[in-house]
C-alpha cells in the first residue's frame, strides 16, 4: 500500500514538473538564454526526483 502511495506522489510530481516546467520553456517568447537556463533547472529537477525515487526504492527493498 505504501509503495502505491509513493509511486502516486512521484507520478504527480513528475506531471507537475512537466506541466509547469516544460510548458513555459516551449511556449515562452523570451530570449533563448533564459529558456536554456529554465531547461537546465527542469532537467536538474527531473534528475533529483529520479534519484530520490531510486534511493527510496532501494531502501524499501532492504527492509522486507
Amino acid at each position: 500500500m505504501m509503495k502505491k502511495l509513493v509511486y502516486g506522489v512521484f507520478s504527480l510530481l513528475y506531471l507537475g514538473v512537466t506541466l509547469f516546467g516544460l510548458g513555459p520553456i516551449l511556449f515562452s517568447d523570451g530570449p533563448m538564454k533564459s529558456r536554456m537556463y529554465s531547461l537546465a533547472i527542469v532537467i536538474f529537477i527531473y534528475i533529483a526526483l529520479g534519484l530520490i525515487l531510486l534511493i527510496w526504492n532501494k531502501k524499501s527493498g532492504r527492509q522486507k
